[in-house]
């Protein structure tokens, strides 16, 4: 039986950046990827911002890792000549009762270590923004926008240049252990079978699907997964914003917000919807309660401008009513089992803290 010292399972941004890091530190690596083309999932389907790291919880993973991973992230697309953007973003208090809640952000923000974040006030919003309606509104200076499919080429670049590889259309079936490390099954068109020391499981989407099949991982280990699918409209002319504009986030949400893309197109959303199953369909009547909240912060929204463009599905570990959740990223020490780390509810800021997930994931594995 052929082996190979590392599989990763998923060829998202993240399944990326964490096959690299192991790699760059010197260990063999084999990513293998269900689809034919890397990062047709969650990666491919959202809005390419790089987050400050403004609403996570103080001490958090994700507070922590998007901090990190938004500074990594930076510096590694201006080395690789990855397109992106430091373009900012206005999150906007509409009325005098949302500017508690502005504050509240800020302080949270700061207390996460976000840098160059202030509050200002409407005229110097509207002066920076001059479509904009506002009383007041945080500044995010850090806030950006990225090329998400060239950061996936140059993170396969990297990995490949480490001698790590990708397989493609090779899903994964199932992982038994065998001595101290594990034989993994694939299947698809062309299966094979692996013998591997280390295993990680960055699936994603089907990352509990992934987990169930990995022999002795308990099933207390395995959290429970809740899809929440987020649909994007975009406009159809040219929009008068230079920058991101997020409106104070509302409960279950970060609210209908105006993203850019790198071509200076406008797009808005995501409008969250839980969903029993994978199901990427924008329904366009779903674009009809988007005006209303658009017109919140830009009220000469034309009429019948928004088209449907994409939607994108998270893999949230909380459900509806229910306070949002952390990542997960589990060692052996969280769940006992030798040489494996699950990877579960990696949704947003997943981008942005792919890098330092990457790194984190390999610490893990160093240690166990």
């Amino acid at each position: 039986m052929d082996h190979v010292e590392t599989i990763v399972i998923g060829a998202g941004v993240v399944g990326l950046a964490v096959g690299r890091a192991l790699a760059l530190a010197g260990r063999e690596v084999l990513v293998l990827e269900s689809e034919r083309h890397f990062g047709t999932g969650t990666s491919s389907r959202n809005s390419e911002v790089i987050h400050a790291g403004i609403y996570y919880p103080p001490g958090s993973l994700k507070a922590r890792l998007c901090v990190e991973g938004r500074r990594m992230l930076y510096d590694y697309c201006a080395a690789r000549g990855v397109a992106h953007r430091k373009l900012g973003k206005l999150i906007v208090a509409t009325r005098e009762s949302q500017l508690d809640a502005l504050r509240s952000i800020l302080a949270r923000a700061l207390a996460n270590g976000v840098e160059n974040i202030g509050m200002i006030e409407a005229a110097d919003a509207e002066r920076l923004e001059q479509a904009l309606s506002c009383v007041a509104a945080l500044h995010s200076r850090e806030t950006g926008i990225v090329d998400s499919h060239g950061l996936m080429l140059a993170l396969l670049g990297d990995l490949e240049s480490a001698g790590g590889s990708l397989a493609c259309a090779s899903p994964f079936e199932r992982a038994e252990r065998q001595g101290s490390g594990w034989v993994v099954h694939t299947g698809g068109e062309a299966p094979f079978t692996l013998a591997a020391d280390l295993l990680v499981n960055a699936a994603g989407l089907q990352a509990q699907e992934v987990a169930a099949r990995i022999e002795s991982l308990p099933a207390a280990h395995i959290p429970s997964r809740h899809l929440a699918r987020g649909c994007y409209f975009q406009l159809t002319g040219r929009a008068p914003f230079s920058r991101l504009i997020y409106p104070v986030p509302a409960p279950g949400g970060l609210g209908v917000h105006l993203t850019l893309d790198l071509g200076g197109q406008a797009r808005f959303g995501p409008d969250v919807e839980w969903i029993h199953e994978i199901d990427y369909t924008v329904d366009p009547r779903r674009a009809d309660s988007f005006y209303a909240e658009v017109r919140e912060y830009w009220p000469q929204l034309p009429d019948a401008s928004l088209a449907p463009a994409y939607a994108g599905i998270r893999p949230k570990l909380a459900g509806p009513g229910e306070p949002a959740a952390d990542f997960v990223i589990a060692g052996p020490g969280a769940h006992g089992v030798p040489q494996l780390v699950n990877l579960f509810g990696i949704e947003s800021p997943g981008l942005t803290a792919c890098l330092a997930i990457g790194e984190h994931a390999q610490q893990l594995l160093r240690e166990g």
